[in-house]
């Protein structure tokens, strides 16, 4: 693989990502919630969850997973009704009245938040489909296949991982400067993010079928 074709490579994958989809929503909701740090969990998940579809795409498992239209549906309606409901219970608990809201809550642990991010890039498994889609147009026939795929993986993780980081950083400032009741109004936002999200997944779904 050429240095030209990597810089196309990487200026696809900004195009892709420069609009905000479920997995940045999700951070921007547990990086207000919880701070930037724990909400890196978030982020861990998701590329977890990434690197499986990607490896999966490599192992030629693309084929399989689209022909299992029931497993898809199961699973992506599972993590479609999981982030509803992170929602709604996130919105429920932001209380005008409740004194939490102006001291340190109780951390979240890092496993769920880990789970959270790892589920809803999971609950895409045609991501798969699109890996090995979009691999083979960047990588050599002249060439040993699987160091380009490691690079082309590597790559689209450090990238993705970057826009997670710049939106939980982004939010987790700005929830750093509500003090009071005004807090409430970062944990609606946050509730409203996660549904926002689940929302887009399930559109993704209606409009795959």
């Amino acid at each position: 693989m050429t240095f030209e074709i990597w810089t196309i490579y990487v200026a696809a994958i900004l195009a892709m990502m420069s609009t905000p989809g479920p997995s940045q929503l999700l951070m921007l909701s547990n990086s207000a919630a919880h701070g930037f740090r724990r909400a890196l969990a978030t982020t861990a998940g998701d590329l977890t969850a990434n690197a499986l579809q990607m490896l999966a795409a490599g192992l030629g498992l693309a084929a399989l997973i689209a022909a299992s239209a029931t497993a898809l549906s199961v699973i992506k309606w599972a993590g479609v009704a999981y982030l509803i409901w992170l929602g709604v219970r996130m919105i429920r608990r932001a209380k005008p009245d409740d004194p939490d809201l102006t001291s340190e809550k109780p951390a979240v642990s890092l496993r769920n938040l880990w789970m959270q991010g790892f589920l809803t890039s999971a609950a895409n498994p045609k991501a798969v489909v699109f890996f090995a889609a979009l691999f083979p147009q960047f990588i050599s026939a002249d060439a040993a296949f699987w160091p380009q795929f490691l690079i082309l993986s590597v790559t689209y993780i450090v990238v993705d991982g970057m826009f997670l980081s710049t939106y939980g950083l982004s939010a987790s400032w700005i929830a750093k400067r509500f003090k009071g009741n005004a807090r409430v109004w970062i944990e609606r936002a946050g509730g409203g993010f996660m549904i926002l999200a689940a929302i887009l997944l399930g559109l993704k779904t209606l409009t795959q079928r």
